[in-house]
């Protein structure tokens, strides 16, 4: 799981400074964490998404977004409450699902958002 800045995320996901229409950069499906240290319900996804990033290792990358250090991150998906997911299909539009979200509910939209088979 790697730790996004503005300049990876640019790099990695969206250059948001250049392009209009959302075109996602990856090479694999992607689900983006937006958490803070001190949040109580970050801290019980943070594992769920460590046994993921195991699981479909290859298949799925998993990044996380530290909302306090990466605002204009935050400020840019109108991350109001966290933690706040996104999911970035390959071909197509991210969706944003809020709050910690039970394991069976990660694989579901990875599953059907992401379509991504284990």
């Amino acid at each position: 799981m790697e730790h996004l800045t503005k300049e990876t995320f640019i790099e990695k996901i969206f250059d948001f400074e250049n392009e209009k229409e959302w075109k996602f950069k990856g090479e694999l499906p992607a689900i983006i964490d937006f958490y803070a240290d001190w949040c109580q319900p970050c801290k019980m996804v943070a594992p769920v998404l460590e046994k993921l990033s195991k699981e479909y290792e290859g298949k799925v990358e998993i990044f996380k977004v530290d909302t306090e250090a990466q605002g204009e991150l935050a400020g840019i998906f109108q991350v109001t409450s966290i933690p706040s997911i996104l999911f970035i299909p390959k071909d197509d539009k991210p969706q944003m699902s809020m709050g910690a979200l039970p394991k069976e509910s990660f694989e579901e939209t990875i599953k059907t958002v992401l379509k991504v088979e284990k």
